[in-house]
């Protein structure tokens, strides 16, 4: 299976930026996917909660109120625009940063996934060092 995740460069650890323990929800259809950004959010010192689809990511995001979504965008069901729609105009949900991580690199989608909520908007593939560094961009804002 390919992955859509450059190889790993160095990965600054979440302690050093004070995010130690920060809480990081990863909405991706591919369990490929799934396991490498969880390895890198683990290795960087954060705790990663999953979820497989957009409906579960939902669920997740209000039950758990993680402290960062990375949100794919092409998924079955309710796709990750629709999903950052519905997170970013809920109350309980509105002020968690949501980084899209998408194959999806048109400026087309990119303006969209940004025009639905999102913060930060990644086209894969992406360095470790890039993702761990949009998540402290958007903590730190």
């Amino acid at each position: 299976m390919r992955s859509f995740f450059k190889k790993r460069q160095s990965e600054p650890d979440a302690a050093v930026s004070g995010h130690a323990g920060a809480r990081v929800l990863i909405v991706d259809d591919s369990p490929t996917e799934l396991h490498l950004m969880r390895q890198i959010l683990e290795k960087g010192g954060y705790q990663v909660l999953t979820a497989e689809n957009g409906e579960a990511g939902v669920a997740e995001a209000v039950r758990s109120r993680p402290d960062v979504i990375l949100m794919d965008v092409v998924m079955p069901g309710l796709n990750g625009f629709q999903a950052t729609r519905q997170l970013s105009r809920e109350p309980e949900t509105a002020g968690i940063p949501i980084i899209m991580v998408t194959t999806k690199g048109q400026e087309t989608d990119r303006a969209w996934g940004l025009r639905q909520g999102a913060r930060e908007y990644v086209v894969k593939p992406v360095a470790a060092d890039e993702l761990l560094g949009k998540i402290r961009l958007v903590m730190d804002a």
